[in-house]
């Protein structure tokens, strides 16, 4: 490893949200010389695209195919980390994170697939702690806002008061952006699958689905599945897509810092609907959305009709919109001695690619500078390994504020 010839490769440089990613690290590292990267691709010509349209035709380039298992290997031989864009992962990527562990190599991803990332932990921590590789899943919108909003929480709490917070609620106040249809692919594969699968179906609704499996945790978590009225907020909450994936990352993260946020810790997630009546029927309008796009999602003819409408993977919103994009979110915090705290973390791009891409190579530069010794193989999450160092990466070089509201 400390002969490789890249710090950094992207793999799936010619991906939407790849190509942004490339971008910004030829604009971010444009002047720093110390750290070599590279990025990867199936296609030469379309490699050669991406850098004639950044103007970086000196960044150097691999060609590798996510089917190819030993154009993966030549590729990830030559790097310290790698960077994967390529989903939705359900489908494609499995073969990288099998070679990564395999050579020991650092990994992380922007991925959101929860039932895939415990296919991934089952099948291939162990061997992973064994080689030193660590893997690091959902490194872009999912799951670095809220899994580092809570660890930031936990902190402040812990300063202000002496203890951390025994509940923590999440909630959306604001999110602008484009449709992604790398979202859309995902949340439809997902359907699929558990449409044929009566033991994933069950896996879903487990909260501490991805924690290690002698976490002991069993306190009931609670899914805001439809419209509520939240005391935080003194106004109606509704479901956040998201939710289903950041809560579990959450509560893995508490369980790799040996329940740092304690045994009986509480989180949730939602978005914030508004006041009163009109709150409360967008509230509700959005929980018949979610509910009726899954129940479609997971029938053939209907899945068929829904894939002609949605956007597809690889379209993505404009450069406008990932400029005017953003989101804003809140986190409620309560101690066992009914001390209140509320926090926020904003971001300045839209939240699926603008400012994934930012938060993503902030990720890979810093899981590169984390010693191995200091944090060593196996399956992490952003919270337990990334940390204060990515924090502030985020606020200094990703457009990303974290802040403490009250007290």
């Amino acid at each position: 490893m400390a002969d490789s010839q890249f710090d950094i490769v992207i793999f799936g440089a010619t991906s939407f949200v790849g190509e942004i990613l490339t971008g910004y690290m030829h604009k971010t590292l444009a002047d720093n010389g110390d750290v070599k990267w590279a990025i990867a691709g199936r296609s030469e010509a379309k490699l050669q695209e991406v850098k004639e349209k950044h103007g970086a035709q000196n960044v150097p380039h691999i060609i590798a195919d996510a089917n190819n298992e030993q154009q993966l290997r030549d590729m990830v031989n030559q790097a310290r980390v790698i960077v994967s864009t390529v989903g939705p992962y359900a489908l494609y990527g499995e073969p990288l994170v099998k070679v990564c562990v395999e050579t020991g190599t650092d990994y992380c991803d922007l991925t959101g697939e929860v039932q895939w990332y415990k296919r991934m932990v089952d099948k291939y921590e162990s061997q992973a702690k064994q080689s030193g590789a660590r893997i690091v899943h959902c490194s872009g919108f999912d799951s670095l806002p809220s899994d580092l909003g809570v660890y930031f929480t936990q902190q402040q709490a812990q300063q202000a008061f002496g203890e951390t917070c025994q509940q923590i609620d999440m909630r959306v106040a604001r999110l602008k952006g484009g449709a992604s249809g790398g979202t859309f692919a995902s949340m439809i594969n997902i359907a699929k699958e558990a449409a044929k699968d009566p033991a994933l179906r069950k896996e879903l609704q487990n909260p501490y689905s991805i924690c290690p499996p002698d976490h002991g945790f069993k306190t009931r978590q609670h899914n805001v599945g439809g419209a509520e009225f939240d005391k935080n907020i003194d106004g109606w909450i509704g479901p956040f897509v998201m939710a289903a994936v950041n809560t579990r990352v959450v509560h893995r993260s508490n369980a790799l810092q040996d329940n740092a946020y304690g045994q009986n810790f509480k989180y949730s997630e939602a978005m914030m609907m508004g006041k009163g009546k009109k709150g409360e029927k967008r509230a509700k309008s959005m929980g018949r959305m979610l509910k009726w796009f899954m129940i479609l999602a997971a029938i053939a003819p209907t899945r068929w009709l829904l894939e002609k409408f949605i956007p597809q993977p690889g379209e993505g919103p404009t450069p406008k919109e990932q400029e005017e994009g953003m989101f804003d979110m809140r986190f409620f915090g309560q101690t066992v001695s009914g001390k209140r705290i509320v926090t926020k973390v904003v971001g300045d791009r839209d939240p699926g690619y603008g400012s994934t891409a930012k938060m993503l190579g902030q990720a890979a530069l810093c899981l590169a500078s984390i010693d191995k010794e200091a944090k060593v193989g196996g399956f992490w999450t952003p919270a337990s390994i990334y940390q204060d160092g990515l924090i502030e990466r985020l606020q200094k070089y990703s457009g990303l504020t974290f802040e403490v509201l009250e007290p």
